[in-house]
């Protein structure tokens, strides 16, 4: 890659990015102490997935994006084998088969590499598609492509990430000019097919593609004082995250000082609910960095994406902005009682190999974008 693209590269982007990075590793060593006999078993596990994602990353940068394009059927045919071969051989973890290992490797969510593939190649398929998505015949064929595996995620269940596909999707498809007036009209279908089955699986057992307890996580956060006693009711989680996050005040108790942390009140604090550990530990003052970070994260995505100097490369950039705002906006919501508990991770600050290292892949993929994304006059 010439030199003189690396000056156009988004400085903005790159320094909220790294903020999030070393504040997220900050943050997992209080909140991973007393899970392993290693107290540095988690940071040293996630430093080295971080370092590995940024050299992959690098790698993605000097490649030229648009080579992605050739491959789309590829990728495509690779994320759907990830996710069969998931349900045929994949290990069980929180009820959810995600998982899948060869021998003594470890444990890799397939899902969170194929948000990434599916995003490139349905890029590809919406750019062949460009000013042909007026009908709902016309946007069938899109609908299809990432429905499919929208129901295989369903079937491992894994209901937040099936969540974020629906995201990718719309976004996607809206920022290709597919009708807004249509796009609008199947929502509100799918939101009434939803309602309806949980209706009837309430009132007759109506049989639905997810288990019982995830169905009640749906309802629950509304008032999750219902059925949260004692450790093991629906609504524990959500109350020991405000519990937390409403003893931070300000400034917060400080770094490995916050109790719902360090006693272990709060549930899968280094994952699901690192949100409520910056709440309690760093306060508001804390927390509001991380939205601010986020929020030029994503805002300089945005202004990427506009700058492209074809059609891929925008709709490659919004569908991850959109998988990274869903994915921020549940995450923080369920830790503020606002949202339903999912169990997705948030970006660059939860513990998660597969999940830290397809994130850094995609800001690879953007940055990609940004330093190609206008002609440069020699």
């Amino acid at each position: 890659m010439n030199a003189k693209r690396l000056r156009f590269i988004d400085k903005a982007f790159i320094f909220a990015l790294l903020s999030l990075l070393i504040f997220g590793l900050v943050i997992l060593r209080s909140a991973s102490i007393g899970i392993s006999s290693d107290p540095f078993f988690y940071l040293k596990k996630q430093v080295f997935i971080i370092f590995l994602g940024l050299a992959m990353a690098i790698l993605i940068i000097r490649y030229d994006y648009s080579q992605f394009r050739r491959f789309s059927p590829i990728l495509y045919g690779i994320s759907i084998i990830l996710l069969v071969a998931v349900l045929i051989w994949g290990t069980e973890i929180r009820g959810t088969t995600g998982w899948i290992g060869l021998g003594s490797l470890p444990m890799v969510q397939p899902a969170e590499f194929t948000k990434v593939l599916l995003i490139l190649a349905f890029a590809e398929f919406l750019n062949h598609r460009k000013g042909e998505l007026d009908t709902l015949s016309d946007m069938l064929p899109c609908f299809l492509f990432m429905g499919i595996p929208f129901l295989l995620i369903i079937l491992q269940p894994d209901l937040g990430t099936a969540l974020v596909y629906i995201a990718i999707t719309l976004v996607m498809m809206f920022a290709a000019g597919a009708n807004s007036k249509i796009l609008i009209q199947v929502i509100a279908v799918a939101v009434g097919l939803v309602a309806l089955g949980l209706y009837l699986h309430v009132q007759f057992g109506m049989c639905l593609p997810l288990e019982d307890y995830q169905l009640k996580r749906l309802t629950i956060f509304l008032n999750p004082y219902e059925d949260g006693q004692g450790g093991r009711g629906m609504g524990w989680n959500t109350i020991q995250s405000l519990v937390a996050i409403g003893s931070g005040g300000l400034t917060g108790k400080g770094l490995f000082q916050g109790t719902q942390v360090q006693l272990n009140f709060l549930p899968e604090h280094h994952t699901d609910f690192i949100y409520a550990v910056i709440g309690e530990e760093l306060g508001f003052l804390g927390a509001a960095f991380v939205i601010i970070c986020y929020g030029v994260l994503l805002i300089r995505a945005i202004i990427i994406a506009l700058n492209s100097k074809e059609l891929f490369g925008s709709l490659l950039v919004l569908g991850i902005t959109a998988m990274w705002l869903f994915h921020v906006f549940e995450s923080i919501g369920m830790s503020i009682g606002l949202m339903p508990i999912t169990g997705i991770p948030l970006p660059f600050l939860s513990y998660g190999g597969s999940s830290m290292l397809s994130n850094l892949i995609a800001a690879g993929l953007i940055l990609s974008v940004n330093v190609r994304g206008k002609k440069i006059v020699f």
